[in-house]
């Protein structure tokens, strides 16, 4: 009777515990939709030959389902709001334990920030990880002085008060939420065009840091170590402003570790596209119209690298469904913009 006290005891103490545990961890199935972008990868039933890593930049301003319908190419979107190169780099080697892809695309614009910036933007990138090392160094390399690592081991002793917080969202989405991203692409489709492009203030120091140049050594020897080709990219969002000393940096790095780096800004009018429509946010991010000329543009250039996947069944039944997703996005998206002038819905 004892042994099984001892043995009973601390197990209904761990049930209690996570039980709760996932009771008050965020759900983000409405508001923050993004919080869910991390752990939604997990759930992929096939591989990519192509990785994106980076910010708004990419989960925002590029189309995965245009890469597949127009080349067969087989991507995700592995990035989060405010990403910091740091956490593209742990979040490639995690990804690296399920696959392999042939090329990884890095958004560049994070290459601004030398230091952690919020804890917030740290939880949105970190906590739909599964718990590893990565995670854990992620969260070494991220958090801000009054963070503890130990709670992104244990959720609850950060999320322990946000009982006060709780909605239905936190019951109803307890044991499963529905997706917010295709294959961790976000989708807009409203339009508020571009009135004016801001000037860039000036700068103190337009150098890069040196946390920020360890990280992209650290990537770029990944890439290499692992005979994946790594493409860094800047895409056409015109603020925050991309200086030129920043574009020189880039492009100087490129040459000289003999990478392809895009500057997608240059490019824009070749891309196609029009910041009078393709931005639902006056050029802060591309709406679906203009993600879906990135993805166009980005698949000429990456279908040398990667396979057509398209005449392979099992790449295709998985595919062929995201498409149909896609479509219902964007046809019920598009409706709400008719009707109510802005999106409601995100999820399903």
């Amino acid at each position: 009777m004892k042994i099984i006290k001892i043995l009973v005891i601390p197990a209904i103490a761990a049930v209690i515990f996570f039980g709760m545990q996932r009771l008050l961890e965020p759900k983000y199935m409405s508001g923050i939709y993004e919080g869910r972008l991390i752990s939604e990868y997990y759930g992929e039933a096939i591989s990519h030959d192509v990785i994106f890593l980076g910010d708004c930049e990419v989960y925002e301003n590029i189309s995965p389902i245009t890469l597949w319908k127009n080349y067969g190419i087989s991507s995700y979107i592995r990035g989060g709001p405010q990403q910091l190169i740091w956490q593209s780099y742990y979040l490639l080697e995690d990804t690296l334990r399920y696959e392999k892809p042939s090329v990884v695309v890095f958004s560049v614009l994070s290459m601004q920030y030398n230091k952690p910036q919020k804890e917030g933007y740290n939880r949105l990138n970190i906590d739909g990880m599964p718990l590893t090392d990565y995670k854990m160094e992620s969260a070494k390399a991220s958090a801000m002085k009054d963070e503890s690592l130990l709670s992104y081991v244990f959720p609850l002793l950060r999320y322990h008060d946000r009982w006060k917080e709780l909605c239905a969202d936190d019951f109803q989405y307890y044991f499963s939420e529905k997706k917010v991203s295709v294959s961790g692409f976000m989708m807009r489709c409203d339009v508020k065009p571009v009135d004016v492009i801001p000037d860039g203030k000036k700068l103190p120091d337009y150098q890069f840091g040196k946390n920020s140049y360890k990280y992209l050594d650290m990537l770029t020897k990944l890439c290499k170590d692992k005979g994946i080709r790594l493409i860094l990219i800047k895409t056409p969002s015109i603020y925050p402003y991309w200086y030129k000393q920043w574009n020189d940096q880039m492009a100087d790095y490129a040459d000289k570790t003999d990478l392809t780096y895009i500057n997608c800004l240059d490019l824009a009018s070749e891309i196609g596209i029009d910041y009078y429509t393709d931005t639902y946010d006056a050029g802060l991010h591309l709406n679906v119209y203009g993600a879906e000329k990135m993805g166009y543009y980005l698949g000429n250039i990456l279908a040398d690298s990667v396979p057509d996947r398209r005449d392979n069944p099992k790449y295709a039944s998985v595919w062929n469904e995201k498409v149909q997703v896609y479509n219902w996005l964007k046809a019920t998206q598009e409706r709400e913009v008719k009707e109510f002038s802005k999106i409601k819905t995100f999820t399903y």
